[in-house]
């Protein structure tokens, strides 16, 4: 491969990174094991990267031969871990804060209504431009950014940040509640 071929797949690389990941966990229901099957799809992507840029979705053919890696692993079998008497000497951190952000997250999306919530999963879940979120829900684009804009002063206006930063919130008609919603980006 050139020099240009290797930092055009450098490039993909990074931006699909995160989704590969998401996609893998899903896949796997193991963050290692998701970053494993991930790195795999992608080692197999760059062998055949000419050919993958020819495909017409970049994105969508490395996701298919992930899976097709994902399959691979059940059909070679083998035993990866090791029980050991001994555990390891490096503490593991709680994530029970975690479970109770996601709760707040989720019961502020499910408030939030249809098209609001899709756009912003969309965009912010599944890392979606604004264009093509319009593509896929048949609208114009400026009516996914004005949908956008308004989810997130939904969001802001129902206490969803102060909630995940374990603040106190107040709502927004006391004059108290606009240092709570002061910094958060629009």
């Amino acid at each position: 491969m050139s020099n240009a071929d290797d930092d055009e797949f450098q490039t993909f690389m990074s931006s699909r990174w995160p989704s590969l990941v998401r996609t893998a966990y899903l896949l796997t229901g193991s963050h290692h094991d998701a970053e494993d099957l991930a790195q795999s799809a992608l080692a197999r992507a760059y062998a055949k990267w000419d050919k993958v840029r020819r495909s017409d979705d970049m994105a969508a053919y490395v996701r298919k031969i992930m899976i097709h890696v994902h399959a691979d692993r059940f059909r070679k079998l083998t035993v990866r871990e090791w029980f050991t008497p001994r555990l390891p000497d490096v503490a593991v951190a709680d994530g029970t804060d975690q479970v109770e952000y996601r709760s707040a997250l989720i019961e502020a999306l499910v408030a939030l209504p249809q098209r609001q919530r899709s756009v912003v999963v969309l965009r912010y879940f599944e890392d979606m431009p604004p264009a093509q979120i319009a593509a896929v829900l048949g609208v114009r684009e400026s009516t996914v950014r004005s949908q956008i804009t308004r989810a997130l002063a939904r969001l802001r206006d129902g206490g969803v940040r102060a909630a995940l930063m374990e603040q106190p919130y107040e709502t927004p008609s006391h004059r108290s509640a606009a240092p709570a919603l002061k910094g958060m980006s629009r």
